[in-house]
């Protein structure tokens, strides 16, 4: 365990090195292809007006996104009455996207419970 701790001390060591060597040109680089993005002058009452406009656009957003779920459940149910007029091919496609969720709901429970398949820490 002790070797483990030390193995760590001397990769975070060389991370922070590499960042104080390194940071402040990446920062720069970063800045200077973004610069389109940028508001001036960059003060604290144009980051409480961007994040105001941020909210209300998203919250605008809503109707629009849930018409689009609608037409989506619709579309599914539309498929499951025609259940039987389904291709090979669409209903193996439902098949992996099911998968798919299940495979993503799996791996949520497992980061949640803190990279441990049994639930338990040992």
């Amino acid at each position: 365990m002790a070797s483990k701790l030390t193995q760590l001390q001397s990769k975070a060591t060389q991370a922070s090195q590499f960042v104080a060597k390194h940071g402040v040109s990446y920062y720069k680089q970063i800045l200077e292809q973004n610069k389109q993005h940028i508001l001036e002058p960059p003060t604290v009452e144009k980051c409480n007006l961007l994040s105001k406009q941020l909210f209300y656009t998203r919250l605008a957003s809503i109707p629009g996104r849930y018409e689009a779920i609608c037409r989506e459940v619709e579309y599914m149910k539309q498929l499951w009455r025609n259940r039987q007029d389904l291709k090979v091919e669409e209903a193996t496609i439902a098949a992996l996207f099911g998968l798919e969720c299940f495979g993503w709901f799996c791996a949520g429970e497992i980061v949640g419970r803190g990279f441990t398949f049994t639930g338990y820490y040992v």
